[in-house]
């Protein structure tokens, strides 16, 4: 046993069977349960998580870094997608190296407060000048020791040939192409426990060629890597599948060789029950987005539906003009809520609520060592205290930091390591961050 062994000890409460006297990890792996009433089989460092309600940590599988810089931006809105994304791409067209830095820190840093140990990526927009920015995103993300599944996002179907992005933040096919093999090359770590991965994601069926779908597939089944995108989102993006391919978004899906266990799609609001069955055969899973799609009233994702038929569903953020916010704690509340509302209290609870932001979204990025608590799993936790003025009262711990409105995790630990400690990102100044992101907000959208 490595001498670096830690006891969590005898935590409020934990997200796991057989783990009431707390947990014990070891090389950034769990080593071993302890039982409630007994003690580690090792000697090692205590904890005391008495005081912590302990979850896995929480894994947000959809988000648009670049965004945090827009948020509750006037002239997107009020808008249902379409024109809200016409709104916002003329001001992403002049993003900057810089800028995104900036934008980086903010969602990560916003992300690992709220308990979220891994996240991905769908970073599409490449305006001239931004051609490293997933590089950007792995050095911030290396910095902060978050990990990250980073997804190479691509638009190269523009206003001019009948797409809904215009020309200057698009790129053509070859160049997409070939960043993808180089940041493969450069990045991605293949297997379990690995801390970047990087993912190939065409951004949606309005804004990719038929082409860039199919030859990113091919490269994805060669690289062994997983495929992203958005579908199903809106019924304008259903119409625009029926004029320009004639079929439905899944139809289109499966004819670009997409359906299939290595993908997993963002939001997923408009399928049939039909619909959802061959998504269910073909082992293809889905993030929810409740936030986003509330804010921009796209409609609900059928969650309940989905997993009845055998789906796996993870959580998603999403980006932060749609959601306005970075906060995976208050999306699993928010899904909480949606989901009970169509579905009633009988077939969602809180439980369910926090497995979709764990071993769901851990089966959206193919990663089973993430998302959950057991010996051999990730040693990767979100620690909630119950003392603040919401929980006062609450007698269900587990319950309650869905129900009461946890937002905040007292201490985050990555693959064994603290990244969040007292409620604080060590050596993080938040202060001189969020001054800093405000004037970047403020000269992105004056520029």
């Amino acid at each position: 046993m490595s001498q670096d062994a830690l006891w969590l000890k005898s935590p409020l409460a934990v997200l796991a069977e057989g783990a009431a006297g707390g947990v014990v990890v070891s090389g950034g792996r769990i080593v071993e349960l302890v039982p409630g009433g007994g003690v580690p089989s090792v000697d090692c460092a205590v904890f005391d998580a008495s005081g912590h309600v302990v979850l896995p940590g929480l894994i947000n599988t959809h988000h648009h870094f670049y965004q945090t810089l827009t948020r509750a931006t006037p002239e997107a809105l009020d808008k249902e997608l379409f024109p809200w994304l016409q709104a916002l791409y003329p001001i992403w067209a002049r993003l900057t190296p810089e800028l995104l830095e900036s934008a980086v820190t903010v969602a990560l840093a916003e992300l690992l407060l709220s308990g979220c140990t891994t996240t991905t990526d769908h970073h599409y927009v490449f305006p001239a000048g931004l051609e490293q920015a997933i590089d950007i995103e792995v050095a911030v993300a290396r910095r902060l020791g978050m990990r990250v599944v980073l997804t190479r996002g691509s638009m190269n179907l523009s206003q001019r040939d009948g797409g809904l992005p215009p020309d200057s933040v698009v790129q053509d096919e070859d160049t997409i192409l070939a960043d993808s093999v180089r940041l493969l090359d450069a990045y991605h770590e293949a297997g379990p426990f690995a801390m970047t991965q990087i993912a190939l994601a065409p951004c949606s069926p309005f804004s990719v060629t038929t082409s860039m779908m199919k030859r990113t597939a091919e490269l994805a089944e060669t690289r062994d890597v997983r495929l992203h995108t958005h579908l199903a989102e809106t019924q304008d993006e259903a119409a625009f599948c029926e004029i320009r391919f004639g079929c439905t978004p899944l139809d289109y899906l499966e004819d670009c060789g997409w359906l299939s266990e290595r993908t997993w799609l963002a939001h997923g609001i408009h399928f049939s029950a039909a619909d959802i069955r061959r998504l269910a055969r073909a082992g293809t899973t889905v993030t929810h987005c409740p936030c986003s799609n509330q804010v921009l009233g796209s409609g609900h994702c059928r969650v309940c539906e989905m997993e009845l038929a055998g789906m796996k569903v993870g959580l998603g953020v999403d980006g932060s003009a749609s959601n306005n916010a970075s906060n995976l704690m208050q999306e699993v509340r928010a899904a909480f809520l949606v989901q009970r509302a169509r579905y009633g209290v009988e077939q969602v609870t809180p439980r369910d609520a926090l497995r979709w932001a764990t071993t769901g979204s851990a089966a959206c990025v193919g990663r089973p060592e993430l998302g959950v608590i057991a010996a051999g799993a990730a040693a990767d936790f979100a620690m909630f205290k119950l003392d603040d003025l919401r929980f006062a009262g609450a007698l269900d711990p587990l319950a309650a930091v869905v129900l009461c409105g946890a937002h905040r995790a007292d201490r985050v630990m990555v693959a064994g390591h603290w990244v969040v400690e007292d409620g604080a990102i060590p050596g993080l100044d938040l202060g001189a961050v969020i001054r800093r992101q405000t004037e970047a907000a403020l000269r992105l959208h004056t520029a």
